[in-house]
């Protein structure tokens, strides 16, 4: 062959080297994407695990939306892994997607909506309910009826829209399913869009025509009414939700009642009134207290006005004391709206529970305003005569007459009573709603007595809820202040209106200095165990915005400061505890964040025995890497893609960049080398300075019996046989990327192996290590492999050790922190060389490892 014909020939085997060559490092880039990709699916994976572990404990307020967007979220995540891992090996993987899909339809059943069914009777007489149609009528109109009817007490007339004809509204024009999906756009912990949220829902509600058969129903129920009392009435419009006035659960005042309305603005005062289930405090409490939004439908409670000179609230038992069997008596004159919305100043009495019952104690408070009727629709707030303000609401034998009937509804419900009553002109006592309860065990806070405490702020006004809660003053004077009031605050209210129950589950306390422990906010307060003070006077204007303070619900007082002396450790309030909701995701959760595949070394370690989403994230990380590593050391080609990284050590050190771990100076260079100065991998350079921060002193002196174990050991180990075909034979390989470094080497007769991801992103970081092998016996090698996981362990790397294998991992450190484990790593990796042949004398294991930890002062802890 001449030359002219030769040269050609080598032109294009080296054109098709180069093109190759190209393709393999393409190959390897698009590898390291998808091994990337699958990294940080696996840390969004493990960081939203740990929140729903978090919400399973139940401290922490959330609603159905959220357990259905975080199971979701997981799932997406974690079928990203198993994509990812297929794209690095497509003929191995495929049964996970099956295992998949078997885990999601374990967990969907607990995730889907209730569906109901839109037949059924839509509007019921009073006279007609009882408890056994609670899941019509909802708790409060069930239980009145059932006062009413089988008590035998007086009740007003009326009506009941049921949540049959609810849902009915709701499927009309697919109002349900434009609700659900604006509800999915919002963040519940976004307050403005929660505020524009509740909003444009309630519109949509409110200006939705009602089916026309409802509306008919409802119009026909209301003329019997008036026909039955031969003139027009006016009735109050009153929410009765399933769920609402339960025990443990009450929803006060978190719903629309709308008083003295006629029959023109009847249909739009129903539809305001089931609008007002997406109220912002509405869809806040049920998120506090775990209420899934499907299984509240919305009856509504018509009943006539009773026009009543006095009213109020009864307390059946004590609901800051379980041994206080005393009758407690809320009143003021007109309307009970004033007790019930805590907006004004009540008479309080307290009656003896023996038999004949007796008043014990009463305070008559100065009552300057009432409610009462207006002469058109809707109700008004009337001073009231000088003679009348501080004069009982109430005579003795009233008193004793609400008492009494407090406690026949008590014993025939069960349950301590929250009663709402009101006395008409001639006498007769109407019962307008009765529910649960809920008390609290005695307090046993610290009452203040030190007299080297300063002189409090403010005193007095009346224990709504005890404890003791410190944090910064809030003002909150308009409703826009909800929208900028900060986590952990004290919140200070002119009036202790429901609404502002939307705010009780961020603040610490709440003072107000208007209202009684008798009205919805106090009972709200009371359920999420808010330190509450109500009724105290000049609170306004006795706090700066934004000073610090200490307020004593039990010893009535506020301090500026924090105050010691009050502070007592108490056991967290799990708000979800016992909730639908938590029932919910503690199903689903059994499908997901159990973890059953813990030893990758195991025969059981396979996609089959993936029973939950867990299972599968931790099969698809340790095959992604086993993956990579195998492909980086085991596939012929390899040798062409990577590296040598010229150094100054004996050993051969292979490099294999991923992308962005070679600075564009040494990607230029047209051999195959490279220099430690053009890495820009973090975790290598970190790895690589702890290798070399300290000169090995070679092999330590070996005894006789460690040198008959390192000779037996090689003529039975065919890995410690250099000339033979070994995992150990390979050359020592980095595979990096910028924030990425896997390295595979062998170190004198042992293997090890690290991998590591180090950024700005807490989350995302982690390392893992494995070390293996040895010159000795088995039992040396398995000393030597205690001794390295015992210095681990002493900077936070979880270790696992299997006879002579070692597997540590640490993750969730801050950058520099993560470098200065990855250079303690690279140390051990140098300097453990052949320590398994010292392993059974321990004067020498105790000389080595106060070295080592001499010289990792080196490393100093940032």
């Amino acid at each position: 062959m001449s030359l002219f014909d030769w040269l050609p020939f080598r032109k294009k085997k080296a054109e098709k080297t180069q093109e190759d060559l190209a393709e393999i490092r393409q190959t390897f880039a698009t590898r390291y994407d998808h091994f990337r990709l699958l990294i940080q699916a696996n840390t969004a994976t493990h960081e939203l695990m740990a929140e729903m572990e978090d919400a399973l404990r139940g401290f922490q307020p959330y609603g159905m939306h959220y357990v259905r967007a975080l199971c979701t979220r997981i799932s997406t995540s974690v079928f990203q892994m198993i994509r990812h891992l297929n794209e690095l090996d497509s003929e191995s993987y495929g049964k996970l997607y099956d295992q998949f899909s078997v885990i999601q339809n374990n967990i969907s059943p607990h995730l889907e909506s209730k569906h109901h069914t839109e037949e059924g009777v839509l509007v019921l007489a009073l006279s007609d309910v009882g408890r056994d149609q609670t899941d019509l009528c909802g708790p409060k109109m069930a239980t009145l009826g059932e006062a009413g009817n089988k008590l035998g007490l007086k009740i007003p007339d009326g009506f009941v829209v049921t949540t049959g004809a609810f849902r009915k509204f709701m499927k009309k024009d697919g109002l349900e399913e434009e609700i659900d999906r604006i509800i999915q756009t919002v963040d519940p912990e976004d307050r403005e869009a929660m505020f524009q949220l509740s909003s444009k829902i309630m519109q949509l509600i409110i200006h939705s025509d009602l089916p026309e058969d409802v509306a008919t129903e409802i119009l026909k129920a209301y003329d019997s009414l008036c026909a039955s009392k031969g003139q027009s009435v006016h009735v109050a419009v009153r929410s009765s939700a399933l769920g609402e006035d339960s025990e443990g659960a009450a929803f006060a005042g978190q719903y629309r009642s709308i008083l003295n309305v006629d029959r023109s603005s009847l249909l739009l005062a129903c539809k305001e009134v089931m609008a007002s289930k997406y109220s912002l405090q509405a869809m806040a409490y049920r998120i506090n207290r775990g209420i899934r939004d499907e299984d509240i439908a919305m009856s509504v409670g018509c009943i006539m006005m009773i026009n009543a000179i006095a009213g109020g609230v009864a307390y059946s038992r004590n609901p800051m004391n379980i041994r206080d069997e005393n009758i407690s008596v809320y009143s003021v004159w007109g309307l009970p709206k004033g007790v019930v919305d805590g907006a004004a100043e009540a008479d309080e009495f307290m009656v003896s529970r023996i038999k004949p019952m007796q008043l014990v104690g009463r305070h008559i408070a100065d009552k300057e305003d009432k409610y009462v009727c207006d002469t058109g629709e809707g109700v008004c707030r009337v001073s009231q005569i000088d003679l009348l303000r501080m004069e009982p609401s109430l005579n003795e034998a009233q008193v004793i007459s609400v008492a009494e009937n407090s406690v026949r509804i008590e014993d025939h419900f069960g349950l301590p009573q929250d009663i709402e009553w009101a006395i008409t002109e001639d006498g007769n006592l109407y019962i307008l709603q009765c529910r649960p309860l809920m008390q609290l065990e005695d307090s046993s806070e610290v009452v203040l007595q030190n007299s080297s405490v300063s002189i409090p702020i403010l005193a007095g006004g009346r224990t709504a809820n005890p404890g003791v809660g410190i944090g910064p003053v809030f003002i909150f004077r308009k409703d826009a202040d909800a929208l900028r009031f900060p986590d952990g605050a004290v919140l200070v209210l002119r009036q202790a209106l429901p609404s502002r129950a939307v705010l009780l589950s961020r603040c610490c306390a709440v003072i107000t200095e208007q209202g009684g422990i008798a009205g919805h906010l106090a009972n709200v307060a009371r359920e999420f165990g808010v330190p509450a003070l109500f009724g105290m006077k000049g609170a306004l204007t006795s706090f700066e915005e934004g000073q610090i303070v200490t307020v004593d619900a039990d010893g009535r007082a506020v301090y500026a400061g924090k105050v010691e002396e009050l502070l007592k450790e108490k056991s967290r309030h799990r708000l979800m505890r016992g909730s639908a909701v938590q029932a919910t995701l503690t199903k689903a959760a059994r499908h997901i964040v159990r973890l059953n595949l813990t030893d990758p070394d195991s025969p059981k370690f396979k996609p089959s025995n993936c029973k939950t989403l867990h299972d599968i994230m931790r099969y698809c990380h340790e095959m992604a890497v086993r993956e990579m590593f195998e492909f980086g050391t085991q596939k012929e080609f390899v040798q062409s893609a990577s590296r040598q990284l010229i150094c100054s050590v004996p050993t051969q050190f292979w490099v294999l960049n991923l992308g962005n771990g070679i600075s564009p100076e040494g990607r230029k260079r047209t051999d195959r080398r490279v220099l430690l100065e053009h890495i820009n991998s973090v975790p290598m350079r970190a790895l690589w300075e702890g290798m070399q921060a300290v000169p090995w002193d070679g092999p330590p002196a070996v005894h006789t019996q460690g040198l008959l174990s390192v000779m037996f050991e090689a003529t039975v180990n065919p890995d410690l046989n250099t000339t033979s075909s070994s995992r150990f034979s390979q050359k020592n390989y980095f595979m990096i990327s910028d924030r990425y470094c896997c390295l595979q080497s062998r170190f004198g007769f042992h293997f090890c192996g690290v991998e590591a991801l180090i950024s700005d992103r807490v989350s995302e970081n982690y390392a893992s290590f494995q070390f293996k092998g040895g010159a000795a016996n088995l039992e040396r090698r398995i000393l030597r492999a205690k001794f390295v996981g015992e210095i681990l362990d002493e900077f936070d790397f979880r270790v696992r050790i299997r006879e002579d294998n070692l597997n540590a991992r640490l993750e969730g450190l801050e950058r520099m922190s993560m470098e200065r484990r990855l250079k303690i790593l690279g140390y051990l990796i140098t300097h453990t060389r052949q320590l398994d042949m010292i392993m059974t004398n321990n004067l020498e294991v105790e000389k080595y490892k106060k070295k080592f930890f001499e010289d990792f002062k080196l490393f100093p802890a940032v």
